[in-house]
């Protein structure tokens, strides 16, 4: 109870009225598919065509220097990432537009200031930074998979398909857990790339609670509104952490049961 003491109980009534708090958390769901779902399959994909085909039919320098590419907007500052999208996206000037203008359509869409094409711009930036994660992890995993399991399975007549769904699904579905772990996480307190491409508009369409907490702490000055909508996105986080943490472990206690 002492952070809402020290908040104040009106503040967490007033989240309970509030459309932009709720919409908020209802873009947080979009973030979680930017940013988990979608970067887990094709990392998943990417990963095994990296280790299954290019490792094995061409040099393992190109699969390394590959994955090494994949990973490069990771590790790239969000601030120039930024800067390159919104050069990218711009409604006039930007390279997709001049593209799309060079192929005939006249009145392209204004990317990031519509809010019927600014959450999904921003969605397809949050897939191209988080892409390379999910890629490095898995690859990771895979190379600890006995070859031998895959060997007996081929000679048993399995084809990629059928091993890759009975032997290597079950055995990275550790770094799994982890991938979507972390990957929740950080979709749920996204900050950085919303203030670099849309500052939450327009009209609140790409708004998320750690950027309304952050309108509130500095532009409005309402520091205990703020920290209320912090408290609020901190305790969905332990919830959904907890949650994953749950089924990792049961997982993992079928599985020593079952040997």
């Amino acid at each position: 109870m002492a952070p809402m003491r020290f908040i104040g109980l009106d503040n967490y009534k007033a989240l309970l009225a509030d459309e932009k708090f709720w919409a908020s958390f209802g873009n947080s769901m979009y973030m979680i598919v930017a940013m988990v779902v979608i970067p887990t399959l094709i990392g998943l994909f990417l990963a095994s065509v990296l280790f299954d085909y290019i490792g094995k039919h061409f040099n393992s320098s190109v699969a390394t220097t590959l994955r090494a590419m994949y990973y490069l907007p990771q590790i790239l500052p969000i601030s120039v990432a930024g800067i390159v999208w919104n050069w990218i996206l711009n409604s006039q000037t930007g390279a997709l537009n001049t593209i799309l203008r060079g192929i005939g359509i006249d009145n392209p869409p204004n990317w990031l200031g519509s809010t019927s094409t600014a959450l999904p711009a921003v969605m397809f930036v949050l897939i191209w930074i988080q892409i390379g994660y999910p890629t490095v992890i898995f690859m990771s995993a895979l190379q600890r998979v006995d070859p031998e399991l895959y060997e007996a399975a081929e000679l048993d007549g399995a084809g990629w398909l059928a091993r890759f769904r009975a032997i290597t699904i079950p055995q990275i579905k550790p770094e799994t857990f982890v991938i979507v772990l972390t990957c929740t996480i950080a979709a749920l307190k996204v900050f950085a790339p919303v203030y670099v491409l849309t500052r939450g508009g327009p009209e609140s369409s790409t708004l998320v609670p750690s950027y309304y907490s952050y309108l509130n702490f500095f532009d409005k000055s309402k520091v205990g509104y703020g920290a209320a909508i912090s408290t609020v996105l901190t305790l969905v986080i332990i919830v959904i952490a907890g949650v994953i943490q749950f089924f990792q472990n049961r997982s993992a206690r079928r599985e020593e049961e079952g040997r």
